[in-house]
């Protein structure tokens, strides 16, 4: 079956070019004109992937996105007609796993979408055994079949990016990983979006594994170097 993606934007216009253009790309799209309902429309329809805007009437995207991530673990892909950076970092903090200014390319779209939905389908991919499908540091346990994350025998919630963040990390203990390197193994393509990105989603990862999001002991910077996951606390 066709990946379904939902459309949150005011702009019919783009809506009608997006869902043109995706539909020719094998995808079902269903779109929403503003905000309000968001949570209705997805809670009644999962869709596998949600584009939404950052300027809406009523109820803007920051709100809409805030909403989401209360409920569910969906990817997100934030557009903007703004260049503000700190409408991206605000962003990224709240849970959006990628962020594209308009105007664009349909193309970039696209391949941002196959990315992120490329990565989700990885777990599936796993063989069943479970020493295939599990990774363990220190009390720190992430089940990729699952897509769960256990700390100490705690359950919680990451964001698609931030899960893959992590993995990368996991896969690679007390080895010290370039900020290119984590996103490009983390999204499965060339890190072409914002810079500072990579930061934003350490720190929020950072808030939800460590005890101590102020002293990390976990994930390591190494200046002017990248980020480490210690092996042994």
């Amino acid at each position: 079956m066709n990946k379904h993606i939902l459309i949150i934007d005011d702009d019919i216009k783009l809506i009608e070019l997006l869902t043109e253009y995706l539909e020719q790309n094998q995808f079902r799209i269903s779109y929403l004109l503003d905000g309000r309902h968001a949570l209705e429309k997805i809670s009644d329809k999962t869709p596998d992937l949600i584009i939404l805007d950052y300027m809406m009437p009523g109820k803007d995207g920051l709100e809409v996105l805030r909403d989401i991530r209360t409920r569910h673990d969906l990817p997100v892909i934030m557009l903007t007609a703004r260049g503000d950076d700190t409408d991206k970092i605000v962003g990224l903090e709240l849970g959006a796993d990628d962020y594209l200014a308009k105007p664009f390319n349909p193309r970039e779209l696209l391949a941002r979408i196959k990315a992120i939905l490329r990565r989700q389908a990885i777990p599936s991919l796993i063989s069943v055994q479970k020493n295939d499908c599990i990774l363990q540091v220190d009390g720190l346990v992430l089940n990729r079949a699952a897509h769960t994350v256990e700390i100490k025998g705690r359950c919680t919630d990451l964001s698609t990016t931030e899960f893959n963040i992590l993995e990368v990390l996991m896969k690679n203990p007390n080895r010290v990983l370039s900020r290119d390197q984590i996103m490009n193994m983390a999204k499965g393509r060339d890190f072409m979006a914002f810079d500072r990105s990579i930061d934003i989603h350490i720190s929020k990862l950072r808030s939800k594994i460590e005890d101590d999001p102020s002293s990390p002991k976990r994930i390591k910077t190494v200046w002017g170097s990248g980020y480490m996951l210690t092996e042994s606390l």
